[in-house]
């Protein structure tokens, strides 16, 4: 995947003067001039405005904007001045979610900093792409507002809605990225916790049904990615962590009750027990995970103190900071069958491939759609993406690797016998072999995995070969040697030999062995031999 141009903007409050003064800076800029600086007074009038939205959106305590040199005003805001685009009809509702908008957008983008935006934006167009723009709040108190309702005038879309823009928050003070597995299917661990509003197993059907049914039938010929759903209902700490260690999870899914809390939010998995965001990001980085998605209340919402925000204590911001590449959260309260509109659209966008903030823009227009402007339900999914992740969770048909045809006729497979590996220690593992290329070694990419040192990451692959003849049709397998230092082994009369990146026939029975000469002893079997 080509990069995207991309234009990093940062807010702070400086210190050491009045406390309304902020600076707004461009981090990155797709061309060496972008990088400017502005000074701004944060205006009372934007303070009273998201007072009124808290009071007619918000499903928690207002946040309060602090501010020490203008005492907040009390007399209503005249949003019904705002003028709104002929032929739209009005609301109250309406006229404020674009009069913050509106006010926000002019807050942000003044001076050089606009003039930052309109020329990367000219870039992305000359190179018929879209710009790739990223919001880092540093200041807590801003964090909770919406800044994905900024719009330029009224009647033109939503940042987070644009044509030609992908939207989405981060923040510079990261870990480094953790190694990402190369993946072509969706690997989704859905986890259903504790919430009382919830029938676990009725929900856990309906959101399965969500996930893997995404895109059309038959939709792998079409350029549509498989889909993997793994539910576990209820599970304790220690039973969610292994799962995730496990298998290789490219998504994780969390539904359920959630509250914020100054160590990155609480997940109530089951009664009496928790997880934390920084307890849980430990995990998710550990194991690879690329996508984490809360359906959970105020995922993307700071904890507060007395209606003050907490520095760095949501929990999407928890799971950036920790080096997960992409966190999708939640900014309020989100109805099920919003929630539902949303996971349809853009499950189905990530499997045609999209790059998260591309899918997250598809399913927000969604929303929009469905459920009006006028409703919060659009604005509610923010997105996180780590600043060195390009957005990219399955990789395209041309990038990706080479899928292995299906090279068996259908009305010949039940000739076949099943063929499997399987450890001969106490309380070993079976695997079935593929019908093309089973592929053997340390990491978790692989279909046969072996988590020992002297075993390479890509070590062996066992091939199966087809052959149709007029008389019957045959199956043959062959073991073939891709390890670092040339050490599979197979057992034959002379006793243990090293195969030393060879290709050899495999017979019933024979044992085998992968790195160390005194590791696991493996046996290939063909049923019925």
């Amino acid at each position: 995947m080509n990069p995207l141009p991309c234009l990093n903007l940062a807010i702070a409050r400086l210190i050491n003067t009045s406390s309304d003064n902020f600076a707004i800076w461009v981090v990155k800029a797709p061309y060496p001039s972008g990088y400017v600086l502005h000074d701004c007074i944060w205006p009372v009038e934007l303070s009273q405005v998201w007072q009124e939205w808290q009071q007619m959106f918000a499903g928690h305590s207002p946040l309060s904007i602090y501010s020490r040199s203008t005492p907040l005003q009390t007399n209503p805001l005249p949003v019904n001045l705002v003028s709104l685009p002929s032929g739209q009809p009005g609301g109250y509702s309406s006229r404020l979610m674009q009069y913050l908008g509106i006010h926000l957008w002019r807050w942000l983008f003044n001076g050089q900093i606009l003039g930052s935006l309109e020329r990367s934006r000219g870039i992305a167009m000359g190179q018929h792409t879209r710009l790739r723009f990223r919001l880092e709040i540093r200041d807590p108190d801003l964090i909770a507002l919406p800044w994905e309702i900024m719009q330029r005038e009224p009647g033109q879309s939503a940042m987070s809605l644009s044509q030609d823009l992908l939207f989405s928050r981060t923040t510079s003070e990261v870990e480094s990225l953790p190694y990402l597995r190369t993946d072509q299917a969706l690997n989704i661990l859905l986890v259903l916790g504790q919430d009382e509003n919830l029938q676990l197993e009725k929900e856990a059907a309906i959101l399965e049904k969500t996930l893997a049914n995404a895109g059309p039938l038959g939709s792998n010929s079409q350029g549509y990615a498989p889909c993997m759903v793994h539910t576990l209902l209820q599970p304790s700490p220690q039973e969610l962590i292994q799962e995730l260690e496990t298998k290789a999870y490219n998504v994780f899914f969390y539904a359920g009750h959630g509250l914020p809390d100054p160590d990155g939010g609480l997940l109530f998995l089951r009664p009496s027990m928790t997880l934390n965001g920084i307890e849980l990001a430990q995990v998710l980085t550990r194991t690879g995970v690329k996508l984490a998605v809360f359906n959970a209340c105020w995922g993307a919402q700071p904890a507060a103190i007395n209606n003050q925000a907490i520095p760095s204590s949501s929990l999407a911001e928890v799971l950036i900071r920790h080096g997960v590449p992409a966190v999708l959260g939640m900014r309020d309260e989100i109805a099920d069958e919003e929630s539902h509109s949303f996971i349809q659209v853009f499950t189905e966008a990530l499997r045609s491939r999209k790059p998260i903030d591309e899918a997250v823009a598809e399913a927000r227009q969604e929303l929009l759609t469905v459920y009006k402007f006028n409703q919060p339900a659009w604005t509610l999914p923010v997105l996180y993406l780590h600043p060195d992740f390009n957005g990219e969770l399955i990789k395209s048909f041309d990038e990706g690797i080479t899928e292995l045809p299906e090279t068996t006729i259908p009305s010949v497979v039940a000739s076949f016998p099943t063929a499997s590996l399987r450890s001969l220690s106490a309380g070993g593992k079976t695997w079935v072999l593929r019908s093309g290329v089973t592929r053997i070694g340390r990491t978790k990419d692989n279909d046969i995995v072996i988590p020992e040192p002297s075993v390479s990451k890509r070590h062996a692959e066992i091939l199966c070969r087809n052959t149709f003849t007029d008389t019957a049709p045959a199956r043959t397998y062959y073991l073939q040697d891709l390890s670092t230092y040339g050490t599979t082994w197979i057992f034959s009369s002379n006793g243990w030999q090293q195969i030393l990146r060879e290709e050899v026939p495999l017979t019933s029975g024979m044992q085998l062995k992968f790195g160390s000469s005194r590791g696991e002893i493996w046996q290939f079997i063909i049923e019925g031999s």
